[in-house]
């Protein structure tokens, strides 16, 4: 059921980065476990602590998991069929690597003994780290300082590394440190889902050897059925190695490590660091795996901790710039989001080999299995945001297709492939065949996925070597699978299978399964019509390799012209299936909520045999395929399906909400989606300790991009209908496209849209035709003076409150405001405006001379430490960028400035009041530093804290940013507060985030 949220309190406090725990309750730890993972597309570390607490199996799990590494065992039927399944696949909780304990004077640290002060726990979403800080006091009643930092490396998916600083606050003494690998591990779903009953059961994993090398240790384990390698490393190190004044190795039964003693001294900090490697014979052979760990350990310790992290943050900094959804005026859903993407990415396999688990690598939530979601749901966040990870996980499927094409040999299928609906290795692993194998629709999903990731980026190497054989092969089963049947006017159907909607099994028809088989056939045959007129011979390749016949492509033509498509012409919509409409609706308002969910507390046929859907079905379909269908035909069958779907599923309210704003149901869309956008993060269906559910979190992204924007790819053109949820004030975000980057922004104003990269492109705005081009590339930056570089401000005004002192009248510092950015001329007429004098020219001119030589001899005693802080090192980064740089200023006295601020060779070009004519805000000033320059105007970027240097600047063509009040400096186009961490991209320089 669609949750009610208004009872819901958020879990952690609102911040737009960062997930922030401010204290360890034990009945919310196996759930913060899930939250605070880390990941990298490889390995997975869920958030327990380093200490290794042994909790019972409702309070913890102590998880660690690699992407693709898995343990089978036999699956035990009542009553056997052919072509069952045989053997389940699971991804492996593994060896435990993290554990370090501490011990002072033979006391352990142990959060759940003596007591604690400030204890925070921290994931940073642009640093990728999680860190725990806490004051311990010892039963015994010393104080300890604890923070330790942990990664998972994006940039080596084999590396982790943890940081202690531990600072006695109260003592001194030797504090002992352990750092451990725990071969002893195991999987608990077994233990803890009654509804399963298969493996692995206890320990799968068995030690085949053990190294120590130094300060490394090795532990390499091999599992019982699959017969997978598995090896655990780790090196240890202190900041100050003179610290330590004895260590050992431990060698016991199914741990090894290390053990250092330090000499601890009151109030100093002890830097200790643990990285942690995990290779695997899947990537490398067994002989080779410990030199390359001790290659990989030997890099990590090399670079050090702070360079690991600076790394880390770079790639984010990266990830974040493209990827990143913008919401003003709701920071709960910044926040949301956020998170969300941040756990998508940490989920996704790059190695070709390995894709992303419905549950990712947070828990043991699903066996570590592969579902559609990733192609429904997580394809399209990558495809438009990291195009290379969305082939990453593409090429997976692809080399796991000859295992597709012996499944669709054991369905009695000569041609062709049949894709798993749950699976690690490629292998069918779904025991429960009406709600696994039956749903078939997993090819066309797969296959829509294809089309979708080649439609977007044109990559044609992709389709030459991957997605057109998909596309082909799953074209081929739909063909030999469906039939043209006679009573439905020799339409071609599907009969026999099972929609997304697992409440309606094996049924004939199944729209969903229908209109996406359509595609497929459609796509597979252009596909081959594209191959054979521009790649012939690499079409004659293929041809050969999978005896593709002349006849096929116009076979699935037909198949797809012909396709049978329900529609019931007395309700004017689409039925789910052929039978949907002849059932006895559920009584879903009388259904009391602790039925729910429904299978948990009815027999499968009693459910089966009603009309109601656990998720987003049809809906599905006219969502993904929205184009085909009128307005009017969407409200119809949204208005239906609404009142009978249930929602037990993550996957189906991102569904309706987008098919709500396409309607016009605002109000309706927004519901739907709020139920998307913190689901883990609040904990709304009370299992987010088993993992996160990734296809949601990919929902909430769609929610957004394809509904409240409306983004949709037709006919080879992104097009977009935006609209702006009443309770924002703005949202941006930005999607790669055939090689481009867009960024929209939607405010009360209106939309924007920008090209960042690429060349030029047409959108579909509305009904619209727009022509995006990209801006010049800023080339060079322009920085004023007075307030930007140096506060001169003020002697100027000392200045010019003498000459009014000496003229008899008050001249305020409100006054002098109105002198920003003026000419000395122009100052003077101000002033003598506010004094009501009057004066004859050469009087005016012997009064500017004289405050100009009071303004000099204060400006003469200018040092460099009264540059305005940040400046210079911002002007440096520009410069290191390859930026050229220029002061442009009202100024006469500029150079003598720059020469006592010791900055004047920071400057490629000075053009000054000695050199302009006119002030601002007539932008001679600008136009004349570009010239000098070298650069077009419009590729220029120019700093101003006034009004006048703003207007300049504008209508000098060149993109400005304002330095210091916003009320005041409203018509630039970026403010800043000041150069102090302006988070200024080099690459893009007019892009503040």
């Amino acid at each position: 059921m669609i949750k009610d949220l208004k009872d819901y309190i958020a879990i952690y406090p609102y911040h737009e980065w960062k997930i922030i725990e401010d204290s360890f309750e034990l009945e919310h730890n196996y759930r913060n476990e899930t939250v605070f993972s880390l990941a990298n597309g490889y390995m997975g570390l869920r958030g327990t602590f380093e200490e290794g607490y042994p909790f019972p199996a409702d309070q913890g799990l102590e998880g660690t998991f690699i992407n693709g590494f898995y343990e089978s065992e036999t699956i035990r039927y009542g009553e056997l069929a052919y072509a069952y399944p045989e053997k389940t696949q699971t991804m492996l909780n593994v060896t435990n690597g993290k554990i370090v304990r501490i011990y002072i004077d033979g006391e352990q640290f142990n959060m759940l003994e003596g007591s604690m002060e400030q204890y925070q726990r921290v994931l940073d979403l642009q640093k990728g780290t999680v860190t725990r800080s806490l004051i311990w006091q010892s039963p015994k009643g010393k104080k300890l300082q604890i923070v330790i930092t942990r990664l998972v490396s994006f940039t080596n998916k084999h590396l982790a590394t943890f940081q202690y600083e531990l600072t006695p606050l109260n003592f001194a003494g030797e504090i002992k440190i352990e750092a451990l690998i725990d071969g002893k591990v195991e999987n608990s779903t077994a233990k803890t889902n009654s509804r399963i009953d298969y493996g692995p059961y206890g320990r799968v994993l068995i030690e085949k050897n053990r190294q120590f090398q130094d300060d490394v240790c090795a532990l390499m384990q091999v599992t019982k059925q699959t017969q997978l390698s598995l090896l655990c490393a780790t090196d240890h190190h202190f900041e100050d190695q003179n610290m330590v004044i004895a260590s050992a190795s431990i060698d016991e039964k199914d741990v090894i490590g290390k053990s250092y003693t330090v000499n601890a001294k009151k109030r100093e900090t002890i830097r200790f660091t643990k990285n942690l490697v995990y290779l695997t014979s899947s990537e490398y052979e067994v002989n080779d795996m410990f030199a390359k760990a001790i290659t990989i350990l030997s890099e990590a310790k090399l670079k050090g901790f702070t360079n690991l992290k600076e790394e880390q943050a770079a790639y984010l900094e990266q990830f974040w710039y493209r990827t990143d959804v913008e919401i003003k005026g709701n920071i709960a859903l910044q926040q949301g989001i956020r998170f969300n993407m941040y756990h998508l990415l940490q989920s996704a396999g790059r190695d070709g080999k390995t894709s992303m688990a419905a549950k990712g690598l947070s828990g043991e939530g699903y066996e570590g299995h592969v579902f559609w979601d990733t192609e429904m749901y997580g394809l399209p966040f990558f495809t438009f945001n990291n195009p290379q990870i969305a082939k990453r996980l593409l090429e997976f499927r692809y080399n796991t297709l000859n295992q597709a094409r012996q499944r669709a040999r054991e369905l009695s299928i000569d041609k062709g492939a049949c894709y798993p609906w749950r699976t690690i290795n490629g292998q069918e692993a779904s025991a429960y065949y009406p709600a696994g194998t039956a749903q078939v629709h997993i090819n066309a999903d797969i296959a829509f996925a294809v089309q979708n990731y080649m439609d977007a980026t044109d990559d044609h190497e992709f389709t030459l070597q991957m997605g057109a054989e998909m596309l082909i092969e799953t074209a081929r089963f739909w063909y030999e699978f469906g039939a043209y049947i006679e009573t439905k006017d020799n339409k071609f159907c599907i009969n026999g299978v099972t929609g997304p909607d697992e409440f309606t099994v094996l049924a004939d028809n199944n729209c969903f399964t229908n209109l996406l088989a359509r595609e497929n056939l459609w796509n597979a045959y252009n596909v081959v019509k594209w191959m054979e007129k521009n790649y012939p011979v690499e079409f004659a390749e293929l041809s050969a390799k999978i005896g593709l016949e002349d006849d096929e492509k116009n076979q699935w033509k037909r198949a797809a012209d012909q396709m049978y498509i329900p529609y019931s012409e007395d309700l004017e919509i689409f039925p789910q299936d052929d039978g949907f409409l002849y059932k006895k609706p559920w009584d879903i308002a009388n259904t009391p909520i602790k039925k729910y969910p429904l299978l948990d507390h009815h027999h499968p046929l009693v459910v089966y045999r009603h009309q109601v859907s656990k998720q987003a079905d049809l809906i599905l379909g006219l969502c993904l395929l929205s184009h085909m269908f009128t307005k009017d035909e969407l409200q119809r069958n949204f208005d239906f399906y609404e009142k009978v779907t249930v929602h037990e599923s993550s996957l189906s309210a991102c569904i309706f909400s987008i098919v709500a704003s396409r309607i016009g149901y605002y109000d309706k869309s927004y519901e739907y989606f709020m139920t998307t956008s913190r689901l883990d993060l609040d904990d709304y269906h009370r299992n987010t300790h088993a993992g996160i559910h990734t296809a949601n979190m990919a929902g909430t992204w769609m929610c957004i991009v394809n509904g409240f924007a409306g983004m949709q790819e037709h006919n080879d053109k992104l097009c977009f209908s935006p609209y702006l949820p009443e309770e924002w004030d703005e949202y941006s975000f930005k999607v790669s496209y055939k090689g481009r980057l867009i960024k929209l922004t939607i405010a009360e104003t209106g939309t924007t849209y920008e090209l960042l990269a690429g060349k030029d492109i047409e959108i579909i705005h509305e009904n619209g035709t727009m022509l995006l081009q990209m801006k010049p590339k800023i080339q060079a930056a322009i920085f004023d003076l007075d307030g930007v570089i140096v506060d001169t401000a003020k002697y100027h005004y000392l200045a010019w409150k003498r000459l009014a002192d000496q003229l008899g009248f008050e001249f305020t510092e409100k006054d002098n405001e109105r002198l920003k950015g003026v000419s000395r001329m122009s100052s003077l007429e101000i002033l003598l405006e506010v004094g009501q004098l009057q004066f004859d020219e050469v009087e005016k001119l012997r009064m500017a001379e004289q405050k100009n030589d009071w303004y000099v001899d204060y400006i003469s005693k200018l040092e460099e430490s009264e540059i305005l802080l940040g400046v210079k090192d911002f002007i440096l980064r520009l410069k290191n960028s390859g930026m050229k740089i220029a002061i442009g200023s009202a100024s006469k006295n500029t150079l003598m400035i720059l020469n006592n601020l010791n900055i004047l060779d920071l400057f490629d070009a000075v053009v000054d009041g000695n050199k302009a004519i006119h002030a601002k805000p007539d932008p001679e000033v600008f136009l004349l530093a570009a010239e000098e320059l070298q650069v077009d105007p419009t590729a220029c970027i120019v700093f101003e804290d006034a009004f006048a240097g703003v207007e300049a600047a504008k209508s000098a063509g060149m993109y400005v940013v304002g330095i210091g009040d916003l009320s005041v400096l409203k018509e630039a186009d970026d403010v800043i507060d000041s150069f102090v961490e302006p988070r200024f991209d080099p690459k893009n320089p007019i892009c503040f985030i």
